[in-house]
């Protein structure tokens, strides 16, 4: 399909498809023909390549099918404070043009801003009025509120958390974009049908995969036939081709079974009463299910930065909490006039960052645990949003055997590095993880692999709870930004505590001094 001084669209379509877009595209004409293909010329306005759009869809993913070019390419004048890579330009010309449409971009290639862009255009053009989106709770503010402000400041925003009535508040105001985790959708589902959303945004949609859940249901009851839903995951069914079903029965229906049983006859075959295995053809199904699609990897970003950084805001519980203020009291008593050391320092703020973080040693060294269900949740989260290794840094021994557990439980396939490994069996681990299937994830306290070790693997690496050394922190990163890595890297940082979002930053910084461990604290008991 080629673009014709910009103002139409030229492209050679079957006869059948051709005759289809005639019908349906006034502004369209017929230039030429054969027996079995027709040459057309369409105006490049969006209703007609919105129409085109839906007619080529149809018959997706036949690769003989064209993609059309949106209008919103040479109309759009792309605002924010960063300019676009090419294919966050290509993302958002394709949802753009799209009603329903999954985008699965990897995690780390830009694909929020790009949702947002072309969220922006539909605005301009009065085709959307509000957007509604539905993303977990670790990246409402960090990922959705903070790029709509970079991306489309002239935008109103907020995110719909909290109490029952702050909810229905936003929802019910004026706000542009609204930010909600999944399963607060349930608790105002009637505020969310009365304010007709335009646009549905789903983010990590594999929260959506099963269609008999609740969390499912409610949100197909929120889709009407004029509601326009983008749902976007770097992983579709990425565990088994089952998970396809819910989220094709979502964007594209007709795509698949009515009843999931059929769906699961299609993709799998039983082998007994309890093993069922993907059908040979299970891949192509897949494929054809999870239409209209566009994905790019982190590889295919030619211009993306090799390692890209992330936060995920992970909430407190009630318990974390509570003790954590205590803690913060009790070290403001303890500092009350007097010289704070830069080893005083680091002490009491690497026993705020192991409540923080799950577990704390007492001063008898015994070990209280505390409820770290939000963490977990956030780092299954990353770990379902990439196909391939991740290591994930944590810097307290007995943390790192309830992550372990967890993730074994979850069935996360995972191997532990620490202090207490010995040698033989570390080089064993490391050389199963760099060359096997398993384990997937490397659970690593940083001290002990931090220097001299290629995880190369891996392209994610997870900062459970920040280290107070930037070098080891440099260090940490370097095991997958190295000679050997093939891909584009992503590094998260996992952040709860006030005092671990001032560490992240300082290491950020790339500042490391004693001076400046002391400056930190004394901030942290000031606020």
């Amino acid at each position: 399909m080629k673009v014709i001084q910009d103002t139409a669209l030229h492209m050679t379509l079957p006869a059948n498809i051709a005759d289809e877009v005639l019908k349906y595209i006034e502004r369209a004409e017929c230039v030429s023909e054969s027996s079995y293909r027709k040459e057309l010329v369409v105006y490049w306005g969006h209703e007609e390549s919105t129409t085109l759009t839906t007619v080529l869809d149809r018959y997706k993913p036949d690769v003989s099918m064209p993609d059309t070019v949106s209008p919103m390419l040479r109309d759009y004048k792309w605002p924010g404070i960063h300019k676009p890579f090419e294919h966050q330009k290509e993302t958002a010309s394709f949802l753009s043009l799209r009603n329903r449409a999954f985008c699965f971009n990897e995690a780390g290639t830009g694909k929020t801003s790009a949702a947002i862009w072309a969220a922006d255009y539909l605005m301009n053009i009065g085709e959307v009025r509000r957007v509604l989106v539905v993303c977990p709770l670790s990246i409402m503010h960090t990922a959705w509120l903070a790029d709509i402000f970079k991306t489309a400041m002239h935008r109103t925003a907020a995110v719909a958390h909290g109490s029952r009535d702050k909810r229905e508040k936003i929802i019910g105001s004026d706000y542009e974009f609204v930010i909600i985790n999944f399963d607060g959708v349930s608790t105002v589902q009637e505020s969310i049908a009365a304010a007709k959303f335009d646009l549905i945004i789903v983010d990590e949609a594999n929260a959506y995969k099963t269609a008999t859940t609740k969390r499912w249901k409610t949100l197909a009851k929120l889709i009407l036939p004029a509601t326009k839903l983008w749902m976007m995951t770097g992983t579709p069914a990425s565990q088994s081709p089952l998970d396809a079903y819910g989220l094709a029965r979502l964007v594209a229906p007709y795509r698949v079974p009515k009843f999931v049983t059929a769906w699961r006859d299609k993709v799998m075959l039983q082998y007994s009463r309890f093993r069922w295995e993907p059908r040979k053809t299970a891949k192509d199904d897949v494929y054809k299910a999870l239409q209209p699609a566009i994905r790019f990897t982190k590889q295919e970003c030619l211009d993306l930065p090799e390692v890209m950084y992330q936060t995920r805001l992970v909430p407190l519980s009630a318990q974390v909490s509570r003790y954590y203020k205590q803690l913060k009291s009790q070290l403001q008593i303890e500092a009350a006039g007097e010289q704070i050391s830069a080893v005083n320092a680091a002490t009491a703020m690497n026993k705020l960052l192991q409540i923080s973080g799950g577990a704390v040693y007492t001063d008898e060294r015994d070990i209280v645990e505390f409820d770290i269900s939000p963490r977990l949740e956030a780092l299954k989260e990353v770990l379902d949003e990439t196909i391939r290794k991740v290591v994930v840094f944590i810097p307290f021994v007995h943390t790192i055997d309830i992550v372990s557990e967890y993730l074994t439980k979850a069935g996360y396939s995972n191997e532990v590095i620490r202090g207490d490994v010995s040698a033989t069996r570390r080089a064993d681990i490391i050389q199963r993880f760099q060359s096997q299937e398993d384990p997937r994830v490397l659970v690593v306290q940083p001290q002990s692999a931090s220097h001299g070790v290629t995880l190369t693997a891996a392209d994610t690496v997870v900062f459970w709870s920040p280290v107070l050394s930037v070098e080891t922190y440099i260090q940490c990163v370097a095991r997958i930004d190295r000679v050997g890595q093939q891909h584009k890297m992503t590094v998260v940082h996992l952040q709860g505590s006030e005092v671990e979002k001032k560490v992240y930053s300082m290491l950020q910084g790339k500042i490391d001094s004693h001076m400046k461990l002391v400056d930190l604290y004394k901030q942290e008991l000031e606020e």
